[in-house]
């Protein structure tokens, strides 16, 4: 059974941080590109960032330079580190798991809130 679970979201304050982190289990995790996906209210799901099963990552321009990703592949974990977190960064953030090369074998977590509120 392949699960994602997501945890570390929460209530910040603007100008504040958090770790998103998510754990996978079920599948060989080397073979997975990694990504974080965010919903906002009323809005469609868009990918914040992505990192491959070789390393490299990538970013939405609204989030680069203060957001990273990265993974652990020894804990099949993958960590969003969220700074100078803005109110339009409030959102259900995903993790998400997809085969490097068997497209369509994409695998997601139940999503974790964040709210950027003073």
């Amino acid at each position: 059974q392949v699960q994602l679970v997501e945890s570390g979201g929460g209530l910040v304050q603007p100008g504040g941080s958090l770790r998103l982190s998510c754990v996978v289990s079920g599948i060989i995790f080397s073979n997975y590109n990694t990504a974080w996906y965010r919903q906002a209210p009323g809005k469609q799901r868009e990918l914040v960032a992505r990192v491959t099963s070789a390393g490299s990552t990538n970013y939405v321009d609204s989030v680069r330079g203060r957001f990273a990703i990265s993974r652990d592949n020894a804990k099949n974990t993958v960590y969003l580190t969220m700074m100078t977190l803005k109110p339009e960064d409030t959102a259900v953030y995903y993790c998400n798991a997809a085969h490097v090369v068997r497209d369509g074998v994409s695998y997601w977590g139940q999503g974790t809130q964040v709210t950027v509120s003073s």
